[in-house]
Order: C-alpha cells, then sequence, then structure tokens
C-alpha cells in the first residue's frame, strides 16, 4: 500500500509513510523507513504523534480501488514471464517456472524485478525454489536483506541451509502460533531444524499438513498451484465508519452499498445464496 501511494507522489521517496485502516484508527501497512525506525504493524495513530512530527512521517487514508487496480498492472505484468501464475494475495503471487530450465533462474528472476519496476513503477522481491515453502523464505529473505537486491535463489545447498537455519519457526509458511510454540518447546527452533526433525514426531503432533510442511523445506513439492481459486463459501463487505454516524439515512445508504457489493462479488463467480446477515 505504502509503495502505490508512493508511484504517483515521487516526493515521498526515502520517507516514512504509514497507511491506516477504513476507519483512519490504526496502521495496515508501512514503508522500510517507518519500520526502521520503530512503526509497528497495528499500532494505533495516536500513538505515534511525536514521532510524526519528529520523523516528518507521511501518513495516509486506505484507498482499496487504488491498491487493486495496482495489483491487477502487476499480476497481469506477472503474466509476461510465465502463463502459469497463480495469485495468492493482492501483494504475492507464485510463479511456475517449469519448463524455463535452460535459463539462468537467478538472472530471469532479475529480469522479472527490473521490467517489473519500469512498468509499474512497483519494487517487488523475488524468491525462487523448487517448493512454495522454500520460494516464500527465499522471498522473504531477499526482501529483508539488501546484498540479495531483492531476489534470492537458494538452489545452492550451503545457501540454502543458511537461510532456513535464520529463519524462525514462527516465520514459516503454514506453521501457525500454536505449533510454533508446540516446535520451540520441543527444541525446534528454526527452519532447518524443522527440516530435518523426525518425520513420525512431526506427522503425530502436526498432523499430515505439519509433515507436507518438512518435505517442502527438504525441497519436495508437497502443494499445487491453485489457478482458478475455488468459489468463496461466505462473503463479507464491510466497513468502519471514520466518523461518528447519528443520521439513519447514512447508515441505510452504507448498508445498501455493501450489501450491493457483496452480491456483485457472489456473481464474479456464479453463486446463490441461500442466507444474508447484516451486521451494525
Amino acid at each position: 500500500y505504502a509503495s502505490c501511494e508512493r508511484i504517483f507522489n515521487p516526493e515521498l521517496k526515502g520517507k516514512p509513510i504509514v497507511v491506516l485502516s477504513n476507519n483512519d484508527g490504526i496502521i495496515v501497512a508501512r514503508s522500510q523507513e517507518a519500520k526502521d525506525i520503530g512503526i509497528a504493524m497495528g499500532q494505533p495513530l495516536f500513538k505515534i504523534k511525536d514521532m510524526m512530527r519528529k520523523y516528518d512521517i507521511r501518513v495516509f487514508s486506505s484507498n482499496y480501488v487504488l491498491y487493486g487496480d495496482m495489483s491487477n498492472r502487476v499480476m497481469t505484468t506477472l503474466e509476461q514471464f510465465t502463463p502459469d501464475v497463480e495469485i495468492y494475495s493482492i501483494d504475492e503471487a507464485f510463479l511456475n517456472l517449469g519448463g524455463f530450465e535452460r535459463l539462468d533462474l537467478d538472472d530471469y528472476a532479475r529480469e522479472i524485478r527490473r521490467k517489473m519496476y519500469q512498468w509499474t513503477g512497483i519494487q517487488v522481491s523475488i524468491g525462487v525454489a523448487s517448493t512454495k515453502t522454500l520460494s516464500k523464505i527465499a522471498n522473504r529473505f531477499a526482501k529483508k536483506n539488501k546484498e540479495y537486491e531483492g531476489v534470492l535463489s537458494p538452489m545452492n545447498a550451503r545457501i540454502r541451509r543458511e537461510v532456513l537455519e535464520k529463519t524462525d519457526v514462527f516465520d514459516i509458511w503454514g506453521v501457525g502460533r500454536q505449533y510454533g510454540k508446540l516446535l520451540k518447546k520441543h527444541g525446534i527452533n528454526n527452519a532447518y531444524e524443522l527440516s530435518i526433525a523426525d518425520q513420525k514426531w512431526v506427522k503425530k503432533r502436526m498432523t499430515v499438513m505439519g509433515l507436507r510442511t518438512v518435505y517442502e523445506l527438504n525441497g519436495i513439492p508437497c502443494i499445487s498451484y491453485e489457478y482458478a481459486p475455488p468459489p468463496k463459501k461466505a462473503i463479507v463487505s464491510s466497513r468502519s465508519f471514520g466518523k461518528a454516524v447519528t443520521d439513519l439515512q447514512d447508515v441505510k445508504e452504507a448498508a445498501a452499498m455493501f450489501v450491493s457489493r457483496a452480491a456483485e462479488k457472489m456473481r464474479e463467480q456464479n453463486s446463490a445464496t441461500t442466507m444474508l446477515s447484516v451486521f451494525i
């Protein structure tokens, strides 16, 4: 979100930026500069008033129409490099590079990153690996460590082990808070230690999903691509008001707008509904 705001205002380059939630109450996105001075995700805006003056922090209300449009541009650009793109979220995607083995994938990833910035103005980070779980870990390191210049391809066994050893179990895709606590309790503190853990123990304590994660950390693909996500079973359309609302007509208009948006989403996936719930 912060990157999108910066695209249309070059003067923001190098300045700390935060983007607020729907009601402008809490921080939902931060530029790297904002992270570096200690601003936390989910922090209430009123708690950083002094920091805003001290560090000249730029504050923006969320603009989801803009972010959605920029996301579509990024995903469309990615499709220029491979036809197999799984859109995982508004700012993340998996690219299947099967059949590209004749290329230097590290160089190819750098070309994707260069073209992405040239065509959209968005700086992306890319992790290249043989499994989704490893690619997410590589992507995280590429983003957080400037030495990688936005791209990390941990194909080399030594580099992969080094990266896994520096990845806390809580930062592994698919390991939630409860499983993270369980692993820490049994002396498994990082991704490498999980990758060499006893597989029978993992399956017993973390079910087959945990065992899948172990396989993925060892370079064995277990999580397939979803090029067409399954239809949602429930659709929510909600927003917080930016100020106190006391007029009934305002509430009626808001409810009508959100119901219309939910209905649009439902029609887009060719679904029907048996229940409608409205809450205020």
